[in-house]
């Protein structure tokens, strides 16, 4: 349903006809009621003109659930800075303009049904700069949900730090971020949607310490702004430059969303990271495996590499939308890009939420070519190793699918660190004190598909394999041809059976007949199944015991014929 908000401060009339706006990024003219039903975005051009706190509230927030929380007036003016005028004078007509006692507003409300405490900055007070009271009450907020154990949503609208208040306005920049620091460490979830603009000592704090960054469609989001960039450098910059759709090509930002798509996402998230697990399955025991998955047929090596390979074969987004209940895709590594080969994301599977992980090689020729084949470069392993993080800090197991002939090897991977990520994600996850369930569901190639196989369960889907090189490669390093590559692969004995048989994997999850290609559907059940036996075995585990059990089935891998290891998973220690 569409939501009408209440006029923005900063929606200014065309003179002389106050039921007309004017859009700031076209110049048309706009008749202001449609504007209103429009939440405000241009219906000509899609410029989202800027909203006041209080509008932008009523646009997120349930209806009637908001509560402000008031605060006790605190100091001023720290400095008694004038300049063309006393700031206090500033301050009082920043006030009567906004119609707020500062640039940011503080409460409790409900989205979606869930309780939140929401901290919304407004732009019409001073330039929504932060100040030692804004300071105070985005780090008020941050307390009151760390108190009641709720989520935090944080929308910015700010130019930066406020000059009037110098040094003290500066130091606010770390006064909210051990705020935002408290709240996460104590396994809280929260999100930050970046309005325009989003500048200096707020995007340089807490408004890029969320667990979650929205950013809002067009919206310009940076530390300098363009003006200050451009007279810096005496350069160029790109059109798009610091706008959000920018920051998500760069890796950091998880989602940018129209404004009408804002509070649907807010519903999702919120009831993703707030739900709780179902109730374990009944028995003290492991749960028996998949239909077939102790049995697995022992087929030719080189046949399972074919049948790996099909094109049709499902990938990691196609059960994201089948075997799972929901899935809410995140991006970047919040450093430098957005990988394409690996997806991940957190998701939701039989009332259970986790955080999921995988390559991605797409079908058509386009989706391979735009994916990598699904040839991770660092930072999809970096994207891999913040999801990994964000499953820990709020305590969601981690659901993996691997999928990729190997890690990319092009010079750029490597001036950007190709083996320092996959070695830093596969510590990680050896130390990650949630559980870790890794699926082999195609190619498994070298170290590119060991960091993501590095888990508590290790499943194999009954078409795919685990090798230390392609047979290709094998067969042209030991044979000195490519042709020998059947041979290689039988010598590699590669293959679900083998991996199972020596307990390196813990289960085969069974395919359709021909191959998970040939009915999808029934692939996606078959996963799915196997999945919510494993996690809910695997969940019953404490962080410290699950440590120690993934520890020592590491220690074991290749020890006497991996047997041992069958017996420490059994007993789930």
């Amino acid at each position: 349903m569409t939501r009408s908000a209440p006029t923005p401060a900063s929606a200014a009339s065309a003179p002389g006809q106050a039921g007309w706006v004017c859009c700031p990024g076209c110049g048309w003219l706009l008749y202001r009621k449609r504007l209103d039903r429009n939440l405000h975005v241009c219906p000509e051009c899609d410029h989202h003109l800027r909203l006041g706190a209080r509008a932008r509230i009523d646009l997120l927030v349930d209806p009637g659930s908001f509560t402000a929380t008031s605060f006790a007036p605190g100091g001023s003016d720290p400095l008694s800075f004038t300049d063309l005028r006393d700031y206090p004078d500033r301050l009082a007509e920043a006030a009567r303009r906004s119609g707020e006692s500062e640039a940011v507003v503080v409460g409790t409300a409900r989205i979606g049904g869930t309780e939140v405490v929401v901290a919304v900055m407004d732009f019409g007070f001073l330039g929504g700069s932060m100040g030692v009271e804004v300071g105070r009450r985005v780090s008020r907020a941050a307390g009151l949900a760390l108190e009641h154990g709720l989520p935090l949503v944080l929308t910015t609208a700010s130019g930066g730090a406020r000059m009037q208040e110098g040094v003290f306005s500066l130091f606010q920049m770390a006064r909210v971020s051990q705020a935002l620091g408290r709240h996460r460490e104590a396994g809280l979830f929260s999100v930050c949607v970046l309005a325009d603009p989003t500048y200096g000592g707020v995007s340089a704090s807490f408004a890029t310490l969320a667990s979650v960054l929205v950013g809002e469609r067009g919206a310009h989001v940076g530390f300098a702004g363009p003006r200050v960039v451009q007279e810096t450098i005496r350069a160029e910059l790109p059109s798009d430059f610091q706008t959000t759709e920018f920051l998500l090509a760069h890796g950091l930002v998880d989602r940018v969303e129209s404004r009408a798509e804002l509070r649907p996402l807010l519903i999702r998230l919120l009831g993703l990271h707030t739900r709780r697990p179902g109730p374990p399955a009944a028995g003290d025991g492991r749960p028996a495996g998949p239909p077939g998955a102790e049995d697995a047929e022992d087929v030719d090596p080189w046949d399972v590499v074919q049948r790996a390979r099909v094109v049709e074969r499902p990938t990691t987004l196609d059960y994201l939308h089948t075997a799972f209940d929901d899935f809410v895709e995140l991006h970047g590594d919040r450093a430098f890009a957005d990988d394409p080969a690996v997806v991940g994301g957190v998701a939701s599977l039989a009332g259970r939420t986790v955080v999921v992980i995988g390559h991605e090689k797409g079908h058509s020729v386009r989706e391979r070519v735009a994916r990598n084949f699904g040839m991770p470069h660092p930072e999809g392993y970096r994207k891999a190793l913040r999801l990994l993080d964000h499953a820990e800090a709020l305590g969601l197991p981690v659901v993996t699918l691997v999928d990729t002939p190997g890690a990319h090897p092009g010079p750029e991977a490597e001036e950007r660190g190709q083996s320092h990520a996959i070695a830093e994600i596969i510590m990680r996850s050896s130390r990650l004190r949630v559980p870790v369930v890794a699926v082999v569901t195609g190619e498994g190639g070298s170290g590119g598909a060991l960091a993501l196989c590095t888990s508590d369960r290790l499943l194999v889907l009954q078409n795919a394999y685990l090798s230390v090189i392609s047979p290709e490669g094998c067969a042209a390093i030991l044979w000195r041809t490519a042709v020998a590559a059947p041979t290689a692969a039988r010598a590699m004995r590669l293959g679900a059976a083998h991996l199972r048989a020596t307990g390196i994997a813990s289960a085969v999850v069974p395919e359709p007949p021909g191959g998970a290609h040939t009915d999808p559907a029934a692939a996606a059940d078959l996963l799915r199944e196997a999945l919510v036996r494993e996690l809910e075995d695997v969940c019953r585990l404490d962080p410290d015991a699950l440590l120690e059990a993934r520890s020592r089935r590491l220690s074991r891998i290749g020890g006497d014929d991996g047997r041992a290891l069958l017996s420490v998973l059994s007993v789930g220690e």
